[in-house]
């Protein structure tokens, strides 16, 4: 048996009869660009997610780069203030930071979570300290009251890289509006995932939404009138139709990858193999489905001779980076730790009940 690691031609065909009806709409309309198609999914997801706003934008990297940029064009940030971010995120929400000629100061995540230690943020913070990014790694909510009181009680504004998180709650609230900003990613390979490259930023502050939605359309909010030195990166008519649709079954979607996740918990008894911790379904989405064992590279090897395939989610940490040369000697153990170990078994809301059994009995027999 093959088991994909993520099977995007499958999930296209869910919902094919739909995006081609959506598509067809937007070519047979003449309007390609800032129409009716993105203002109404903008309204659809700001709801759903529970913000006043939601800006569409070209991908997920740049909703974060615009949302530091927007502020900075506020007078909240200036370049060389520092914002925290954990060490073990993807290379994204760093590059948004240093971007804008800002400072990441990385801190360690929680070994059993994978999400920043909320413990170790606040020896982080110096005088220069303008935010915290947390990052919902992996699907799974980042955000605790002990963050949200520490940014309180140090004026520091809490920024969520919600790119891996769509539908992700927090008690009964949706991640992305659970801070002042947050950055989405609808890249094909997201719970919520666009035909191509897609983002939004979601906010309640009016302000940093306007700036936002101006910054990312040559930084003007009037046909010719330039109020920054902006750049294009605007959410095109037809990802955003597409979007509209996917978003009214991302609920059921994200249903179907938990039943995964759980089978994989309860079926999987390898005493090799640690598995995630969970306290609480709604709060992971299962974007992807991180195991860990001190032989990742054997095991997956093991896994694709057995047709099954998985991908290592990261295998480089942000510090050991080329591009991030200067910082190639800090020594961080924790992501370290999580970087040589983590490998993602297959997961998706197309997975069938024999290929989610052949995967638990191969992981078994290991």
């Amino acid at each position: 048996m093959t088991v994909p690691f993520l099977s995007l031609k499958d999930i296209t065909d869910k919902y094919s009869a739909e995006t081609h009806e959506a598509a067809a709409r937007v070519i047979d309309s003449g309007w390609y660009l800032q129409g009716k198609e993105n203002v109404l999914f903008e309204a659809d997801y700001a709801g759903y997610i529970g913000t006043r706003y939601a800006i569409g934008c070209a991908n997920g990297l740049d909703a974060l780069i615009w949302i530091l940029r927007a502020y900075m064009e506020m007078g909240v940030m200036s370049a060389g203030d520092e914002v925290i971010v954990p060490a073990n995120t993807y290379i994204a929400s760093i590059l948004a930071i240093t971007e804008n000629n800002l400072v990441p100061v990385l801190v360690e995540p929680d070994i059993a979570t994978y999400q920043i230690d909320d413990t170790k943020i606040e020896a982080a913070i110096t005088p220069k300290t303008k935010a915290v990014m947390i990052v919902h790694l992996y699907g799974q909510c980042a955000y605790t009251e002990k963050i949200e009181q520490v940014c309180k009680k140090y004026n520091l504004k809490l920024i969520e890289d919600n790119a891996q998180a769509h539908g992700c709650l927090y008690k009964d609230r949706k991640t992305g509006s659970l801070g002042d900003a947050a950055g989405h990613s609808f890249y094909p390979g997201k719970n919520l995932g666009a035909l191509g490259d897609a983002g939004a930023v979601t906010t309640d502050d009016q302000e940093l939404a306007d700036a936002v939605r101006a910054i990312a359309n040559y930084g003007s909010a009037k046909k010719y009138v330039f109020k920054y030195r902006g750049r294009n990166s605007r959410l095109d008519e037809i990802q955003a139709a597409i979007l509209d649709i996917k978003l009214k079954h991302l609920d059921e979607d994200n249903t179907l990858r938990r039943n995964v996740a759980s089978r994989y918990i309860d079926g999987i008894k390898n005493s090799k193999i640690i598995l995630p911790v969970v306290t609480d379904w709604d709060n992971n989405v299962f974007h992807i489905f991180p195991i860990r064992t001190i032989r990742r590279d054997d095991f997956q090897k093991y896994l694709l001779d057995k047709g099954i395939q998985t991908i290592i989610h990261y295998p480089i940490p942000p510090h050991k980076q080329e591009c991030y040369r200067k910082w190639n000697n800090r020594s961080f153990p924790i992501t370290e730790r999580i970087h040589n170990e983590e490998l993602s078994l297959p997961m998706s809301q197309t997975l069938t009940d024999e290929q989610v059994h052949y995967v638990i009995d191969m992981v078994n027999g290991w």
